[in-house]
């Protein structure tokens, strides 16, 4: 992902060990000046955040942004829930498969495109211990092979 314009400041890297990503879409976010610099900066925390439909508007919570230095008064709570901006129509498509399917909404990772914040959020299912037993399996039977390939050659 890490192209032209757009430089990646936080990954969700549980996610893929919880879940099944089963759709990604990218989202703006409505922020405040001072919560701007601070991602600039490089303190974001995407641990434990998820997102919800409320009122026909889609917000990402326990997203923490550490309060900027020197932005005194202006600091907004870190963990405040946050509006995403996306299309009605693809609000509301989500919305039928959080409350149909049993999926979640996760954020995947937080990137400047062209000096605008996105997120980039997932439509998730969750493993079960078994699933995430298969997938640690395969990990390790992946990195063996790669270690008695190099010791090949």
């Amino acid at each position: 992902m890490e192209s032209k314009g757009i430089k990646i400041m936080a990954k969700n890297r549980q996610v893929y060990h919880e879940y099944f990503v089963e759709e990604e879409y990218e989202a703006g976010i409505e922020l405040f000046g001072t919560e701007v610099k601070s991602i600039r900066a490089g303190t974001l925390n995407l641990k434990d955040s998820w997102c919800g439909i409320k009122d026909g508007e889609l917000f990402v919570n326990q997203m923490h942004i550490s309060p900027y230095e020197k932005g005194n008064i202006f600091n907004k709570d870190p963990r405040r829930p946050r509006r995403l901006l996306m299309h009605k129509q693809e609000i509301n498509r989500l919305y039928g498969k959080v409350k149909q399917d049993g999926y979640a909404i996760i954020p995947l990772s937080v990137y400047f495109k062209n000096a605008r914040v996105k997120v980039a959020i997932g439509l998730c299912k969750g493993k079960k211990l078994y699933d995430k037993r298969q997938d640690a399996a395969e990990k390790d039977a992946k990195r063996q092979i790669d270690r008695a390939m190099k010791e090949r050659y």
